[in-house]
């Protein structure tokens, strides 16, 4: 199976190309190799194999998302260089009128 020339030209003006012929002439043989490797592998048995995005198994590469509690309030305040116990003490920032 190949490519009609036609159907080539409607291709590339919806890609936006302007391929001159030698290049039309390389680009219908390339699609013509594609569209028979694609019947070749419509041959291949299928039946009963479930339907993959890839054939290497995956794993998430980060911790799984869980909440947890690491350190105490207390045990953060005790590095503040002043607190109230409960919240940071820090410098004012903006002056007020």
């Amino acid at each position: 199976m190949s490519i009609s020339t036609q159907e080539l030209n409607h291709l590339c003006k919806l890609a936006k190309l302007s391929p001159d012929e030698q290049t039309l002439t390389k680009i219908n043989s390339q699609f013509t190799d594609i569209i028979n490797y694609i019947d070749t592998l419509s041959e291949a048995n299928t039946e009963g194999v479930a339907p993959l995005y890839s054939p290497v198994f995956h794993e998430s590469a980060v911790r799984e998302d869980k909440a947890t509690r690491r350190q105490t309030p207390d045990q953060i305040l005790k590095n503040a260089p002043e607190t109230d116990g409960t919240y940071f003490i820090v410098p004012r920032i903006v002056e007020g009128n």
